[in-house]
Formats: structure tokens, C-alpha cells, sequence
């Protein structure tokens, strides 16, 4: 169905977001008539979700920008468990404790993309451990574990690819996917939520979900995936060479992430304007019709107002343009402090590629190096075995180390 009469599937359309529906017209339909509650489980596996996720907040935005009802659910008590879908082996079990730790740290960022409060358009953020953890597991297993068919659970690919390649999966793993199908009829009891969200790998548990609900005599409960992104070139959303893209501030500069999308490639540009902005479609054609460069400008300082604030995206951006454009010193780069002792006895130039979070290990220094993409102070490096001293402090104090073109960061003794 391409043409959907209800503002919420339309601009979902219209932006790229939708990958698979269970019903197009009776989701269409649905929205058209209600206010509909939808949600989205995000599993508390890091203090922080990173960019890969970024795509089903998006959703839920546009879910309450459309006059809907948001249900950013935290996977408290599923996260005992651990999702195995299209991983090669399990997921290290976490406590109790890392798990509220982590979603603490996953809040942080949803308030800057939805309005929670209890108005009946105002999103909600629900944590499954409030009806999961007291279970009775008896009358769970009666109620609910009877309408599993484990012919159908095995046919599913996210477990035929474990199975297929030999790598155990264990009960525990294989109870994750009722429990995430307990999960849509609860929220559909205590909250009235109709629609799950999701990436299409998610498309086997939500329509578990579904199937569970008709079972025990919910209303019409529906599926709709979002497409599981890639750059042009191949690389999973959300990573990078230097690590995770994390959403958090504390994990991740508001300038390094304003340079990822800075960094995004030409190809992807107008995708990811769509799917990352709210910008309006028409300035999303007339900005990728022009100079393609200030194009990807714009994607990284709007996607980065949205999540970090507008004032910290303007001052990254700021600061890429004085590095890159007139080649000054800027004092808002990612900057790493050593004492003034280290720097006098010498610093190495792996350890400093290190500490300054331009490598993840002395190797990889060592290979940028041979590579030839390694600058102290704009000078080209050889050496894996140079030394840093106070010599290398420029009048500003500071230490300019790069990798590559676009990647910088300084050293400051303190």
C-alpha cells in the first residue's frame, strides 16, 4: 500500500521508515479513527543506546508529533534474560543492578525526542519488570506457554541461524521470545497499546505478540518494522572506526557526533535527512539538489540539535568549520588531559593516539601511523616510537593530534 489516508503512516511512508506491516489497511484504518498507543522495546544491554537506535526513536517521535500516544518500553525484566535474536551466542547474563543502572543511562536521551506525562496523548516510559518479574511461573507456563508451538519457535530465522550453524541456544534465550509476546498483551491490558514497533528483525517476536493476543481474546493487535539500516558502503548503522556512535553526552562529544553525520556519505545523504530530521521534505530536496557538502553539514548540526540541544550542535559545528576551513586552533575539539610530569618525561605518540580516543589500542596507533594518516600539529608522523614533550605545545597550550582529515582531538597538560 502506498497511499495511506491516516498523517502518521503517511509521513512513516513518505520518510522511508517502514519496512513491513502486518496490515496496511486496518493499520491505516485504526489510525485514521483513534488515537492510537504504540510501542517500542529498547533492551538496557549498555548505559546508552547508540545510533542504531536512533531509527525507532524517530518513530515514536512521529508517533506523538502525529497526535498519537508513544510507549518507550525498558526491558527490565526481559534484560535477565537477553534477546538472542541473530546473535551468535548468548548474551552475557547482567544483575539486577546493571540493568536499572543502564536504563537510568538510556533515559537520558528520550526526553529530547518525546513529552512524557499522563495526558492521554503524552508518551509513557514503562519498564517490563513492573508485570514480568512477579510472575508465577506455574500458571505462566499454563496460561501462556501453551499457545507456543516449539515446531513454529524453531522455525524462526533469528533461531535457525543459531541452530544451523551449530551454536547452542539455551532455554533460557528461547523463553525471551514469549516473554516479549507477554509483553504486547500486557501493554495492551494495562494501556490500551494496539501497534508494536520495531526493526525488521524484530518481526517473528511481534508477531508472536499478535498471534498471543488473539489467543487470549485481546483486540486486533498490529506489526510495523522499520527497514535494519546500512550505510551505501555496507557499515551497520551505529558503528564506526573508532567505536559505538553513543547517544549519550557523556560517552560521546556533541562535536564527534556532529562529525559522524558530517562523515555521512554522499549516497546517504537524502536518506538520512528523511529518517534523522524533521526537517520538511521540500528543504530536504532543495538541500540535497545543491552543494552536497553543505547538505551533510546541515544533517549533522540538525541531528545533533535534537539530541544534544541546538547550542551544542551550532558550537560543533563552529568548530569543524575554524579546523577545517581556516586550519586555526580550535579550543572546544575533544581534548584529553596528562599531567605536566608525563608530558616532561615524554610522551609516546601510541599512547598519546590512545589517550586522546583516536585509537582503540596501540595497534591500531601503530597501523595509522604506517599508514601515514597520523599529524602532530598538522605535521605527518613516521615514527611509532616518537616521543611527545613540552616542545610539541603550541601558544595556545595544547597539542593538536590528528588522524585522517577529519578526526582531531588535543592534548592538554594540566
Amino acid at each position: 500500500m502506498t497511499k495511506f489516508k491516516s498523517e502518521f503512516l503517511r509521513v512513516l511512508h513518505e520518510r522511508g521508515f517502514i519496512h513491513q506491516t502486518s496490515d496496511d489497511n486496518g493499520l491505516d484504518e485504526l489510525f485514521a479513527t483513534e488515537t492510537v498507543t504504540a510501542y517500542i522495546g529498547f533492551d538496557p544491554t549498555a548505559s546508552s543506546l547508540h545510533v542504531g537506535s536512533l531509527i525507532q526513536i524517530m518513530m515514536l517521535h512521529w508517533l506523538e508529533k502525529t497526535g498519537h500516544r508513544a510507549v518507550a518500553l525498558m526491558g527490565g525484566g526481559t534484560g535477565m534474560v537477553g534477546d538472542p535474536s541473530f546473535k551468535d551466542e548468548a548474551r552475557k547474563l547482567m544483575t539486577p543492578e546493571t540493568i536499572e543502572a543502564n536504563i537510568d543511562g538510556i533515559k537520558q536521551v528520550f526526553s529530547n525526542y518525546l513529552s512524557f506525562g499522563d495526558g492521554p496523548k503524552q508518551s509513557l516510559m514503562l519498564n517490563n519488570a513492573e508485570w514480568l518479574m512477579p510472575l508465577n511461573y506455574l500458571e505462566f507456563l499454563r496460561d501462556v506457554g501453551q499457545h507456543f508451538s516449539i515446531n513454529r519457535m524453531l522455525s524462526f530465522d533469528s533461531v535457525k541461524q543459531r541452530l544451523d550453524r551449530e551454536q547452542s541456544l539455551s532455554f533460557l534465550e528461547f523463553n525471551y521470545m514469549i516473554l516479549q509476546a507477554y509483553d504486547f498483551v500486557e501493554l495492551n491490558r494495562r494501556y490500551g497499546v494496539r501497534l508494536q514497533m520495531g526493526g525488521s528483525d524484530q518481526w517473528g517476536n511481534i508477531v508472536n505478540g499478535i498471534d498471543l493476543g488473539h489467543r487470549l481474546g485481546t483486540p486486533q493487535l498490529y506489526a510495523l518494522t522499520s527497514p535494519l539500516l546500512t550505510t551505501s558502503s555496507g557499515v551497520k548503522m551505529g558503528k564506526s572506526l573508532n567505536g559505538a556512535i553513543w547517544l549519550n553526552a557523556d560517552l560521546l562529544s556533541a562535536y564527534d557526533f556532529w562529525q559522524y553525520w558530517r562523515n555521512t556519505e554522499d549516497a546517504d545523504v537524502e536518506r538520512f535527512l528523511k529518517l534523522y530530521t524533521t526537517l520538511p521534505l521540500d528543504e530536504i530536496s532543495r538541500l540535497t539538489s545543491g552543494d552536497i557538502n553543505e547538505a551533510k553539514k546541515r544533517l549533522a548540526t540538525e541531528v545533533t540539535a535534537m539530541i544534544r540541544g541546538r547550542t551544542a550542535a551550532e558550537e560543533a559545528a563552529e568548530t569543524a568549520r575554524a579546523t577545517f576551513e581556516t586550519g586555526a586552533i580550535d579550543l572546544s575539539l575533544p581534548t584529553a588531559t596528562v599531567t605536566h610530569a608525563e608530558l616532561a618525561n615524554g610522551l609516546g605518540i601510541l599512547a598519546a593516539l590512545v589517550t586522546a580516543g583516536l585509537a582503540g589500542s596501540n595497534g591500531e596507533a601503530r597501523r595509522h601511523i604506517q599508514s601515514g594518516a597520523v599529524r602532530v600539529n598538522d605535521a605527518v608522523i613516521e615514527d611509532d616510537k616518537l616521543s611527545i614533550g613540552d616542545n610539541a605545545l603550541l601558544p595556545e597550550g595544547v597539542i593538536k593530534l590528528s588522524v585522517g582529515r577529519k578526526r582531531h582531538a588535543l592534548i592538554k597538560p594540566v
